[in-house]
């Protein structure tokens, strides 16, 4: 233990053991997540915004919601969990992110992002029903405000007039600098402890005088309009809130200061403060989008311990670039994530038609629709769970039109740490609902290679290429262009499955044959248009069947099997379908979510032999 205690007790430090703490919380954040990996540059730019809070409010009553919820390793420092810290992102631990089931002081749960000024406001609205009394606090960061989302929240708790605290954590991702001396100026002004004083005793002795309401909303008019053309934080005013700022947000002192001014005006306020992210720890500030996500590393040097392979994200962004090569209609859009969706390269090579547009997911989706429209190629890569914002999208924009937008789905199946927000289990369902998609599952480089490519120099309408985060298996041959491949014969039992689990699946296959049971391997490269055809010839020489896949059981490739295989009036002696569940996933290491999920090899041995010995 190294003596961080629960929250109530920091709302008597002083100030100086205020700026003491955050120097050895700081300490603490290098030093657990140099060990377990995780979010590195973004909580290390929190540290002081969150030791204020914490002095000024109670989060085990208050409501503390935050936006997006990597920033919250202090906040979970601050309230009992820094003995297992270590445990951080760790199957059966701590999780990443926010977690209520893992303490109270956990408002609600945050993995994706611009939601928290919607969900806040429905906690103040729900306090005022009620009849209750706490405080709710909104804190936004890492670019929440790209998100429409987010305007949608500001818009209605502007106009609610709900005692409700909005943080804007601005470390150059979200809103851009404030133009001009007098504007600093008077920002600074209006911040000092005597102004703050004063304002607060003006509107005391206003509600008091007869008649001073009259003076005080005369008053209030004027300075506002001297206000609006000096300061350009009339954006915010304008939708109801108060807006303080933009100040440093490392001067714990002064945010503690400004937090109980915001708590006492009992209204919507919006606090603006400047961070950096990567703030006490040089490697991170100098490239804080390398210290985004991390894995283990060398606090001294900053270098990992372990240095990755090469990855399906890799390999899709270098066969992009070639394809754009040879077209130049092919353009590449991303959501916030150039470098995680192996954009990078695409990006300085084809500048001009690379296109980041911020965590709005659904967006990408509409302006690909019109690119496509207009005779471009556009090729939108983001992660599995992030799409689910753009389903709408998918079937307005894209399909009714039948538009050819090619869709690589990153991060698809299992992702392990960062826990069920982020595992890619619903795309199979979801994006095999949209009429006319087509949706690829690659097992191998070679097959993303050869996929990626059909999909955006052959095939028509709406097309999507699901992968998993990080490497190849065993599994590095092609499947070919068919819409199944046969890569076991076998006459005792029918094993279907796609992508990366072949591995899973040959593994088993190699134990069940040294117990005398032959199966047959159909891997399918297409998971929509569903062809039935190759699986309804195999099933009816064996009669039995397992389906193993990464997703979730409801619209499962194996759910559609079976339906399609019923409509042929084709009868099984025993089926067994294999996949992530009915349910959410929490985070782990992918070994131990497979083995959970019974998808590993050693549990696909024992449910073929189950199904062999059926019927």
């Amino acid at each position: 233990m190294t003596g961080f205690e629960e929250t109530p007790d920091l709302r008597a430090i002083s100030d100086g053991e205020a700026e003491a703490l955050c120097t050895r919380l700081r300490a603490r954040l290098l030093d657990v997540v140099s060990r377990t990996g995780g979010h590195l540059a973004s909580n290390l730019g929190a540290v002081e915004i969150t030791v204020a809070l914490h002095r000024v409010f109670d989060t085990g009553r208050d409501r503390l919601v935050f936006d997006v919820g990597h920033q919250c390793y202090i906040h979970k420092l601050l309230t009992g969990r820094d003995g297992a810290m270590e445990t951080l992102r760790s199957f059966g631990g701590l999780s990443g992110f926010p977690k209520p089931r893992e303490s109270i002081h956990d408002a609600f749960i945050a993995g994706h992002a611009s939601n928290a000024v919607s969900v806040a406001l429905g906690m103040a609205r729900a306090r005022t029903q009620l009849g209750e009394d706490y405080s709710v606090i909104a804190l936004l960061g890492d670019g929440a405000l790209t998100g429409g989302l987010a305007y949608e929240g500001l818009s209605n708790a502007g106009q609610s007039g709900e005692p409700l605290l909005v943080i804007l954590n601005d470390n150059g991702m979200s809103i851009t600098e404030n133009v001009g001396g007098v504007a600093r100026y008077l920002a600074h002004q209006r911040l000092k402890p005597q102004y703050l004083r004063f304002k607060k005793g003006y509107r005391r002795l206003m509600s008091a005088l007869p008649g001073g309401q009259h003076v005080y909303r005369l008053t209030h008019k004027v300075k506002t309009a001297v206000k609006e053309t000096l300061l350009p934080c009339s954006f915010f005013e304008d939708m109801g809130f108060t807006y303080l700022g933009p100040v440093d947000g490392h001067d714990v002192r002064g945010l503690t200061r400004l937090l109980r001014y915001a708590r006492e005006l009992r209204s919507p306020v919006l606090l603006h403060i400047r961070t950096v992210k990567g703030r006490g720890y040089p490697p991170a500030e100098k490239n804080p989008d390398a210290y985004h996500g991390v894995g283990r590393f060398c606090v001294q040097d900053g270098k990992p311990l372990q240095s990755s392979g090469p990855s399906f994200s890799a390999v899709f962004g270098e066969t992009l670039c070639a394809l754009a090569q040879e077209d130049r209609r092919v353009c590449a859009i991303t959501a916030a994530m150039r470098d995680g969706t192996g954009l990078g390269a695409f990006a300085e090579r084809f500048p001009g038609r690379f296109f980041d547009v911020g965590i709005a997911e659904g967006h990408a989706v509409a302006m690909a629709a019109g690119m496509a429209k207009q005779g471009s190629l556009p090729v939108f890569a983001v992660y599995s769970s992030f799409l689910q914002r753009g389903y709408d999208m998918l079937l307005h924009d894209v399909g009714i039109l039948g538009l050819h937008v090619v869709l690589g789905v990153d991060r698809a199946g299992l992702v392990g740490e960062d826990g069920e927000t982020h595992h890619g289990i619903f795309d199979v369902a979801y994006l095999s609902t949209v009429p006319g998609l087509t949706l690829y599952a690659p097992a191998s480089f070679a097959e993303l290679r050869v996929m990626l490519r059909r999909a955006v120099l052959e095939d028509r309408g709406p097309v999507a290429i699901r992968y998993p985060r990080g490497g190849e298996g065993a599994y590095q041959a092609d499947g070919g262009p068919a819409s199944a491949a046969v890569l076991r014969e076998g006459r005792d039992l029918t094993i279907v499955t796609y992508g990366v689990t072949v591995n899973q699946v040959l593994e088993a296959v190699q134990a069940l044959e040294a117990r005398g049971c032959r199966p047959e391997v159909l891997k399918l490269n297409r998971l929509a248009p569903l062809d039935i055809g190759p699986v309804a010839d195999s099933v009816g020489k064996t009669g039995r069947l397992l389906v193993a896949e990464e997703c979730a059981a409801i619209g499962s490739a194996g759910e559609r099997l079976c339906a399609g295989l019923a409509q042929k009036g084709i009868s099984l002696r025993a089926v067994r379908l294999c996949s992530a569940g009915e349910g959410y996933l929490p985070q782990g290491a992918v070994t131990e979510l497979r083995r959970l999920c019974g998808l590993d090899h050693a549990s696909l041995e024992r449910a073929a032999l189950e199904v062999w010995k059926r019927g």
